[in-house]
């Protein structure tokens, strides 16, 4: 059988181990062809191939529930449950998605874009179905790099306390989560990679038993005891810690040995309870470039099979934001020893890698797991340190609480750094950094900030690092900044709350926040074609904003437009609104952002341009609000 002919997973029962290694062999190669076309997650996948197609052979699909943590592990799925025709368009405006959606497949139970998810809902999974009287198998599969996350741990504690509960766990163990994987539970990991598996002990244990002749069959309460203490014995430490909190432990295994897989699945379908098999892969399998680099090919922009590389690129491109914050701060802690930089699982991709290498001992990579990041983060402060931690504004919003708890009511200088806040292209709904500035000027004692270019962000990070008052956060996009001019060291702070001029006009006040800064101007001089002249101010600041500056221009102008690249409820604009009103500026606002909507993959540019976030769509709109006898519907 050949892969294009699956369109339903239970096509694999039945099919021998030769036909799925061939099966395999296929899944790997549409992959890296559809991947090196049009970019997407690599890595992840390459690594599951065997793992997927073992597991599904021991399952029924139309009736068991099966649920990846993340989902970019998942395109192995996606291309054994009707996906493969369309499986090109990944990733792509109104192709495939890049993770699981449950209005894509009936087989995608669960929709995941970040890790520590899938043992919880799994397990909710199977409380119900056991609610309801039902019988089908329920199965987590998650990455050891998922299981540094709290969440992860929370649902193993609860799951080992449900000891009449079917659920199996798969753990997805290749020593990686985006970097290397970090903390005493992948050190314990690491350990039991080099142990003997202990099924084969622990039965053999229990057969020996049952031949002693006054025992038999039946083994007494008092033998069983016995059993499990030398079965305990017998047990790798970590496999130990998973059986004392109630998991039928096995492993670990082979992740791309087929038949090893099918076995030992079978066999972990017969125990009752939660049972967690411990599976061994290899991140990049079967393409030996991404196995030499498994977290440069973890994702990819289009590259070339053969060698690797991506196209080069036609001209240079100005520095990333990352790269800029990054270099910025190390100079920064070049001279203050107290600056630590922090990040949860994500060091190259918030430039702090580099940090890093200058400062070992100044920074803390804490795993997948923001929430400590941040209660961490105040601890340092509570001791004079100047904790700095660069984590995308996605990822932060599960760290809500500590925030709240910890850094803001106590008032501890927390600098937060939300990489990726606004559109992030491909990823889609999931990764989009759309709600940080509702999030968080809603919590007392909190700044927020951000940049309108990589000049103004140098300037910001030194107003981050010296600001002592309480948490202070600046936010910033994905991607390439606009080439303006970068100093080397020298910054001034900003001061905080103020604003600034950056274009004089009378006939409307266009206020704009961090990354819509430089569209807005360009809207305002399209405007400027058509008669129309504004005064545009780069907010800098959403909190505390700066309504000295724009309030009495507001009154005196009498049209006002708010522009950002984030949720319009309970966001900038909203500040703008609510601010003027409280200070009896009645005047008409229009605001211009991201509407009550979740934002699907595409482009960057495919989304800004949706949105209506572009300079022409920011002055079309505008017109239309304002200048107009007959206003036309655009979306906004």
């Amino acid at each position: 059988m050949h892969l294009s002919e699956i369109t339903h997973p239970n096509q694999l029962h039945g099919l021998s181990v030769r036909q799925l290694e061939q099966v395999a062999l296929e899944i790997r190669e549409k992959h890296l062809q559809t991947v090196a076309a049009s970019g997407g997650h690599l890595a992840p996948g390459l690594g599951v191939v065997e793992l997927t197609l073992a597991l599904y052979q021991t399952l029924d699909l139309d009736r068991d529930k099966i649920v990846w943590d993340v989902g970019h592990q998942a395109y192995p799925h996606k291309l054994i449950t009707g996906r493969y025709n369309r499986f090109h368009t990944l990733r792509q405006k109104n192709g495939i998605a890049g993770y699981l959606n449950r209005k894509e497949s009936k087989f995608d139970h669960f929709g995941a874009g970040h890790a520590s998810t899938s043992i919880s809902a799994a397990l909710g999974m199977a409380i119900a179905r056991d609610l309801k009287g039902e019988h089908f198998k329920c199965v987590a599969v998650i990455g050891d790099g998922a299981l540094t996350g709290g969440m992860a741990l929370e649902a193993i504690d609860h799951a080992g306390h449900l000891p009449k509960t079917n659920l199996l766990v798969v753990l997805n163990d290749n020593e990686m989560s985006i970097s290397a994987n970090v903390g005493a539970i992948p050190r314990y990991l690491n350990k039991l990679r080099v142990s003997a598996p202990i099924q084969f002990l622990s039965d053999n244990i229990e057969e020996q038993l049952k031949n002693i002749p006054f025992v038999g069959e039946t083994i007494s309460p008092e033998l069983s005891r016995v059993k499990e203490g030398m079965k305990r014995l017998a047990v790798p430490k970590v496999g130990a810690v998973f059986e004392e909190l109630g998991f039928t432990y096995i492993g670990p295994v082979d992740g791309h040995n087929l038949a090893e897989l099918i076995s030992t699945f079978e066999g972990a379908h017969q125990h009752t309870g939660p049972v967690m098999v411990h599976v061994v892969t290899k991140k990049g399998k079967g393409y030996e470039i991404a196995e030499l680099d498994r977290e440069g090919y973890h994702a990819q922009t289009p590259f070339n099979l053969a060698t690797g590389k991506s196209a080069p690129a036609t001209k240079p491109k100005p520095p990333t934001y990352s790269k800029v914050f990054a270099d910025t701060l190390i100079t920064l802690a070049k001279h203050n020893p107290k600056i630590v930089a922090i990040t949860a699982a994500m060091g190259a991709g918030t430039g702090l890698d580099k940090f890093q290498a200058k400062f070992p001992d100044r920074y803390l990579d804490v795993g997948i797991a923001e929430q400590h990041a941040i209660t961490c983060a105040a601890g340092l402060a509570t001791e004079g340190m100047r904790p700095v931690a660069a984590i995308y504004s996605t990822f932060l919003q599960r760290a809500f609480d500590q925030i709240v708890h910890d850094a803001a009511i106590q008032q501890l200088p927390v600098f937060l750094c939300l990489d990726r806040a606004g559109v992030v292209g491909a990823d889609g709904p999931t990764h989009q950094g759309m709600y940080d500035i509702a999030y968080l000027r809603c919590i007392p004692n909190m700044v927020l900030m951000a940049p309108k270019d990589e000049g103004e962000l140098q300037r910001m990070v030194v107003t981050g690092v010296n600001y002592t008052a309480g948490p202070i956060a600046m936010r910033y996009p994905r991607g390439n900044g606009y080439g303006v001019p970068l100093m080397e060291e020298g910054w001034e702070e900003l001061p905080i709350g103020k604003a600034e001029i950056l274009r004089q006009g009378d006939d409307v006040l266009m206020i704009a926040y961090g990354s819509m800064v430089h569209p807005t101007l360009q809207a305002a001089q399209l405007l400027n074609e058509h008669g129309i002249s504004a005064t545009v101010i780069n907010a800098r600041f959403a909190k505390p904003l700066d309504t000295e500056l724009f309030a009495p221009l507001a009154r005196k102008i009498g049209k006002v437009v708010t522009v950002e690249e984030g949720c319009l409820m309970g966001g900038f604009g909203s500040a703008i609104a609510e601010s003027l009103m409280d200070l009896n500026v009645v005047v008409p606002i229009k605001r211009i952002g991201v509407p009550d909507i979740l934002v699907e993959h595409a482009t960057p540019d495919e989304s800004l341009a949706s949105l209506g976030l572009t300079s022409d769509k920011i002055a079309d709109t505008v017109r239309n609000a304002f200048f107009s006898e007959k206003p036309v519907a655009v979306a906004v």
